[in-house]
């Protein structure tokens, strides 16, 4: 039985920011299965125009899976997407992996989630106006991604790192397996 990536999508979600990681959890050869989280089961429509209709909502959630994954969207600075709060908390209490990228991040800060570990986002001002509750600026990293105590977190504009922190954590493949797909797709065949 395969174990399920929670992917939380909600109406203008940035459907390109994990791309990577779930067409790679969802391979036949690793235990995992990607499944859609949302605040209801209402159908939620991608920045790109993707129309997905959630497996899950926040009240109906499996007990146990594997990860969840908060992708970005502008929802997320309006605080639209709150309700998923409970969730967020569900996993980090019991261990279970959390990634958050651009915007979600800032979630993540606000909910004080970041503030003692090391952690990535957009810009440290950026998090900071968007996340008036933060106490982490210590830990902030100017990296892609980053990875802590099962935490992972990416700007906008890192997601193929995302994916390989996020691979990497849940030992989805064997590392070389991962490192060599990461730097196929980052430098392409051609890179000079």
């Amino acid at each position: 039985m395969k174990k399920a990536v929670l992917v939380f999508i909600f109406d203008g979600y940035a459907d390109w920011e994990s791309a990577y990681v779930c067409s790679e959890l969802n391979a036949p050869e690793t235990g995992y299965a990607i499944k859609t989280l949302s605040l209801d089961k209402e159908p939620k429509t991608s920045m790109g125009g993707f129309r997905v209709l959630p497996d899950y909502s926040v009240a109906d959630f499996p007990a146990d899976f594997g990860m969840l994954i908060l992708i970005g969207g502008y929802a997320w600075m309006k605080q639209l997407n709150n309700a998923v709060l409970p969730v967020v908390e569900y996993a980090i209490k019991r261990g279970i992996p959390v990634g958050a990228i651009c915007n979600a991040a800032n979630f993540m800060a606000e909910n004080g989630y970041l503030n003692q570990i090391r952690h990535s986002g957009n810009t440290l001002e950026f998090m900071q106006d968007q996340a008036p509750h933060y106490r982490g600026n210590q830990h902030f990293v100017e990296e892609q991604a980053v990875c802590d105590s099962n935490v992972v977190t990416a700007n906008g504009t890192a997601s193929l790192e995302f994916a390989k922190e996020i691979l990497l954590l849940l030992k989805a493949k064997p590392e070389t397996t991962i490192l060599e797909w990461y730097n196929a797709n980052k430098s392409g065949f051609y890179h000079k």
